[in-house]
């Protein structure tokens, strides 16, 4: 039985539907003209209607943007409001109670806070009540004392200022203390002294007075602002009669203006409107003659659309991008040559198959075959699927579909599109990577073992050098037999400590090494500085420039730690001192407080460091000496970052050579 023929080429009827011709061509065409008249008193009564209503709908939206207005300029004014009571709260806290307002101050102000009237009382109300009760303590008792729901409006005003450190407003209230029955608005703003609640600054403000200070007198001209008695989550939809409402949203209140236009304005855009839509409703008849001379062109754009298509082939064979077209059973339909090139089979062995396709390898037909069958139910996902085919002489390709719907001119899905990517090159460059990440970690892992031991080197060279020549001296001694049993258990002691000491550099280096936790404890650097900076002077004979704070600087770190960092500049600073022939040889160490951190500037008189070499003298194994192993600024930089700071270099401010400034963070909690 001879196989079934599979058709060569993609066929583009699959992507059409017959249309029967029907009745005449003349009964086709008054139909049209009758559904075309109908449309055209449809849409002039519906031209009418929509007049009607857009009118109404246009004096709806006049209103609300008026509202809308409203509400912008009552929330500016009032966070103005707030502006200004913050900047009495700071000069408050600074004098110590309520500051004196004089008219010069008071014009500078806002609206709200110069208007006549609408502050009605304001001060400070500090958050340690020691002194005694302030008096807007009291009249806010005297507002709270209406009703219970009053007292707990100004407790929860309170307790928002205090906790969330935020403007809190209460209200509107009855007017207690004024008896005209009217209504007040009680606003806190709070003040925090770095980070502590410090007090806030109190006012009492009158809702009416204010009203009728922020609304100007040329919106009233036309509109009418009162204040709406029970106001609601939604913009009310009334009308001009009923007007619509401004929410003012302020945190702990629920007020509402209501705003009322009183000029009634004619809309002549939608009159215009319906006379241009109604000429144009007439030129849709003008149309109809036009459209019949379309008939006569549609023989010509067919012909234009057959063109079309035998571009676009041209154009899919000439992308890089492989195309494949199936059904929705799965059975190919076209491919063009990029794919044939990818997989290496010809077209007319390719179209008309289905699963298992040729292309795809042995070993992974059972896997391909389930992600064929996702893809004929639901297409793939935005980042397309990845899978590999097999070429026909047998390597694998690695590619990257994506599927798109194939639909008919209905809109009627009959299969699927295919965009097939070759990646092979892509995935080859991804594990070429991969083996140099692997490298290049393997070389970073070198790298710090190497660092660690140099570390271990650098910083254990000072207490075993002098552990040695303690240990020297007192056998010279004992040899000598001039040393007494009391001088022996001093030298001991002291190689004790010493001991303990590199012990201490070991565990330090290593869990800094391995970055652990340090030992972190509050410490006073004044007394490290000069502990260390001192002895310079009185062994190597320099002039050591010590200026040091009478006050405490405070901060938190590794005290053996920084004691390394800040020898090491000390020692940089005495040997480049003395490179400077011609010049006294000294070195400056300064140390202050400010903008919450600690800046130590160790200066010194010699040659400086270059501006190009500034980036790099902080690199390990980079040194200017020519003994130096060059990682003693590294480590100095290590031990800084380590402690949440920074180090910077630059010319010395006294002139001469460089300037080495470390920066860290001061303790945020209290000596004990």
């Amino acid at each position: 039985m001879a196989p079934p023929t599979r058709p060569t080429a993609f066929d583009f009827d699959l992507l059409q539907r017959q249309i029967s011709d029907g009745p005449a061509r003349m009964r086709h065409t008054a139909l049209w003209l009758l559904v075309l008249l109908v449309l055209l008193l449809s849409a002039v009564v519906g031209l009418v209607v929509y007049l009607q209503r857009f009118e109404a709908e246009e004096d709806q939206r006049r209103q609300s943007a008026d509202a809308q207005w409203v509400e912008q300029g009552a929330r500016f004014q009032f966070r103005r409001l707030e502006e200004d009571l913050r900047g009495l709260a700071q000069r408050a806290r600074a004098e110590g109670e309520t500051p004196v307002l004089y008219p010069a101050e008071t014009t500078r102000m806002g609206l709200l806070m110069r208007g006549p009237g609408v502050v009605l009382a304001h001060g400070w109300v500090p958050a340690d009540l020691a002194r005694g009760e302030p008096p807007m303590l009291r009249l806010m008792a005297a507002d709270g004392a209406v009703s219970a729901d009053a007292a707990d409006a100004l407790s929860v005003m309170r307790d928002v200022a205090r906790g969330l450190r935020r403007p809190a407003y209460a209200g509107p209230l009855v007017d207690a203390a004024g008896g005209g029955g009217g209504r007040v608005v009680w606003l806190a703003v709070p003040l925090s002294d770095q980070g502590r609640f410090a007090g806030s600054y109190v006012a009492r403000l009158s809702l009416e007075r204010a009203v009728t200070t922020f609304v100007p007198e040329w919106f009233l001209a036309d509109h009418t602002v009162t204040l709406a008695e029970t106001p609601g989550t939604t913009t009310a939809h009334g009308g001009r009669e009923s007007g619509y409402n401004a929410f003012l949203e302020l945190p702990g209140t629920d007020i509402a203006l209501q705003v009322r236009s009183t000029v009634s304005q004619t809309p002549m855009v939608p009159r215009t409107f319906f006379v241009v839509a109604m000429v144009g409703l007439l030129g849709m008849l003008a149309s109809l003659y036009a459209l019949r001379r379309d008939f006569a062109k549609r023989q010509r754009v067919e012909q234009a659309l057959q063109a079309q298509v035998v571009l676009r082939t041209a154009m899919e064979n000439a992308v890089m991008i492989g195309l494949r077209a199936w059904d929705r059973e799965g059975r190919i339909l076209y491919v063009n040559r990029s794919f044939c090139e990818m997989v290496g089979f010809e077209p007319h062995e390719l179209v008309g198959l289905k699963a298992p396709l040729p292309y795809w390898p042995q070993r992974q037909v059972d896997e391909l075959d389930i992600i064929h069958r996702n893809i004929i139910e639901q297409g793939t996902e935005r980042q397309g699927v990845e899978v590999q085919f097999q070429h026909k002489q047998g390597h694998l390709v690695d590619v990257l579909i994506h599927e798109a719907p194939l639909k008919t001119a209905e809109g009627v899905a009959i299969g699927w599109m295919s965009s097939v990517l070759d990646i092979s090159e892509r995935k080859r460059a991804q594990r070429v990577a991969a083996r140099q990440q692997e490298r290049l970690e393997a070389s970073g892992r070198l790298v710090a073992m190497g660092e660690v031991a140099s570390t271990l080197s650098h910083e254990l060279n000072q207490p075993l050098g002098a552990l040695s020549g303690f240990a020297t001296g007192l056998v010279n001694r004992l040899k000598a037999g001039r040393i007494t049993p009391e001088e022996t258990l001093g030298v001991a002691e002291r190689m004790e400590q010493l001991a303990a000491k590199a012990g201490r550099i070991i565990q330090r280096v290593n869990a800094f090494a391995r970055r652990r936790e340090m030992t972190r404890q509050r410490m006073d650097l004044v007394p490290l500085v000069r502990r260390l900076a001192e002895p310079l002077q009185r062994q190597s004979g320099l002039s050591v420039r010590l200026s040091l704070p009478a006050e405490p600087v405070w901060i938190d770190g590794d005290a053996l730690l920084l004691e390394h960092a800040i020898l090491n500049l000390l020692d940089n600073a005495e040997y480049w001192a003395r490179q400077q022939p011609g010049r006294p040889p000294w070195v400056g160490v300064a140390l202050r407080a400010q903008e919450g951190m600690a800046e130590l500037a160790i200066g010194d008189s010699g040659p400086g460091v270059p501006p190009d070499q500034r980036e790099q003298i902080f690199s390990a194994f980079h040194t200017g000496k020519e003994d130096g192993m060059g990682m003693g600024l590294a480590i100095c930089r290590s031990v800084v970052e380590a402690h949440h700071g920074q180090i910077e270099v630059g010319a010395s401010p006294d002139g001469g050579g460089a300037c080495f400034t470390l920066k860290i963070p001061l303790s945020d909690a209290e000596p004990a």
